[in-house]
């Protein structure tokens, strides 16, 4: 049963100065970083979204959305991912200072000028538009559950779309999603949450093709064959097994050129090392290539195991040298003949204290997890009291979680953007919960990741600091 908090007048106040602070920090952030980092990605799909040709290697939704502003460049989607972002952060705030908790009402603004957060929310990419559109969504459920107020119904024409976008807008994104929408909206399910969440994510992975492909009009590139690809060319290479699909010794020559990186995929992609070698797999369909997958699984699981295992470290940034590449916020945008303009030297001063905070323990994504573990743990034990700060921050823990778990399957790249809903998702909860005590247990897991991940920095040679040298 929720329990509606008493609001006095001076809360109302604080809950006003807290709205217009947000303002203020939307229009400071839009001027320092106007008109917007672009990345390889982001060209593509302003070309998609300005010539009318869709393709999935990169989600449509984004472009289509895209096109609605003309040929304007990156400024009027960075407009819209910032005001995304602040417009949920300020509803959090201004909810907490309606509450009396004026201190945690601040400290939510303070996360969405955290260097490496703002510092990404300046560059227009699908990872940050999932990001925002999920933390607008979360804004608006928010104001009204942590204030003990049922959602009014007009409240899902914006719901919907930003849920429905979010959903769409990367290919991952429904194991974030959904879960966080059978978590945060006030239903009694009970146990019933968990049932919803599984069926929910797969139906959503089900129908974003049928959507991607007949409703937005995207052309097939064959993006979807990339995961499998990855996965049976690296049991390939750690088993020796030809029935992957490839001859022992075109397995033997991946082996020696070293093809199959835990860091990334895109080897088995590139012309100048292994496209060739891999193109009887890319010829194949992708429903042949996953029925042979799972196959593969079973008769060489620790092969399956190891090829998961040393890419989840590598995108969990837990054994890995210092300045594991795809950490920093960009400083500058990728060249291109648009003439794109680019954020002044403010922003790119901006942009080097976040790459250096990205370095700490604070940037790598293992940390947050163990983090959202001690906040999942709370959030449940307290819900019981029916607040609304405690269901609230267990979905976005779950959300955050589920995220995460995701990469252990399904994932081919190593990018630190991918996890930066988990970064945010589990700093807001937190802020949600308040002062608590973790589990002694998840606490000395959290020394045990800060120290591994410290010796991996102290005694692994750096990496290579450019795309060229990382494909070796």
């Amino acid at each position: 049963m929720s329990i509606s908090p008493r609001i006095i007048p001076a809360d109302r106040r604080a809950a006003r100065t807290l709205g217009v602070a947000a303002a203020v920090l939307f229009a400071v952030s839009l001027a320092l970083f106007w008109p917007g980092y672009v990345a390889y990605d982001s060209l593509a799909q302003y070309a998609q979204a300005t010539s009318g040709q869709y393709e999935d290697w990169h989600p449509p939704i984004m472009a289509r959305l895209w096109s609605l502003f003309g040929d304007h460049g990156p400024a009027p989607m960075l407009a819209v991912q910032l005001g995304a972002y602040w417009l949920g952060l300020g509803l959090f705030a201004a909810a907490l200072a309606a509450r009396g908790r004026r201190r945690a009402a601040w400290i939510m603004l303070a996360i969405g000028v955290w260097p490496p957060l703002l510092g990404w929310q300046g560059v227009v990419l699908k990872d940050l538009q999932m990001s925002a559109a999920l933390l607008a969504a979360t804004g608006i459920v928010g104001w009204w559950r942590l204030r003990g107020r049922r959602l009014p119904g007009w409240s899902f024409t914006a719901l919907v779309p930003l849920f429905g976008y979010a959903l769409l807008v990367r290919a991952n994104a429904p194991f974030a999603v959904v879960p966080l929408i059978a978590m945060v909206l006030p239903w009694p399910m009970g146990l019933a949450r968990i049932a919803v969440a599984l069926v929910g994510t797969v139906a959503a992975i089900g129908v974003a093709s049928p959507i991607n492909h007949g409703v937005l009009g995207a052309h097939r590139t064959g993006v979807e064959q990339t995961q499998a690809l990855y996965d049976l060319v690296g049991i390939g290479v750690r088993s020796g097994d030809a029935a992957v699909g490839l001859p022992v010794a075109t397995l033997d020559a991946i082996r020696a050129k070293r093809c199959v990186r835990p860091y990334f995929w895109d080897p088995l992609g590139e012309p100048r090392r292994c496209e060739a070698l891999v193109a009887p797999l890319r010829a194949e369909p992708a429903g042949t290539l996953y029925v042979r997958l799972a196959g593969m699984i079973l008769r060489h699981p620790l092969a399956y195991a190891g090829h998961r295992l040393a890419h989840l470290n590598s995108t969990e940034r837990l054994w890995v040298p210092r300045h594991w590449l795809g950490a920093a916020p960009l400083r500058a945008s990728e060249p291109n003949t648009l003439g794109f303009g680019e954020p002044g030297a403010l922003a790119r001063t901006w942009q080097v204290i976040g790459a250096g905070l990205m370095e700490t323990p604070l940037g790598w994504p293992i940390v947050w997890v163990v983090a959202a573990i001690a906040g999942l743990w709370c959030a449940l034990r307290a819900q019981a009291r029916g607040r609304g700060d405690d269901a609230v921050a267990a979905a976005l823990f779950t959300s955050a979680l589920t995220m995460e778990a995701s990469f252990a399957v399904i994932s081919i790249a190593s990018d630190l953007r991918y996890h930066l809903w988990t970064l945010t998702a589990t700093a807001i909860g937190w802020v949600l919960l308040g002062p608590r005590r973790w589990p002694r247990a998840v606490t000395l897991l959290l020394v045990a990741m800060v120290l591994i991940g410290g010796v991996a920095r102290a005694i692994l040679p750096e990496a290579p600091q450019s795309y060229v040298g990382m494909l070796g």
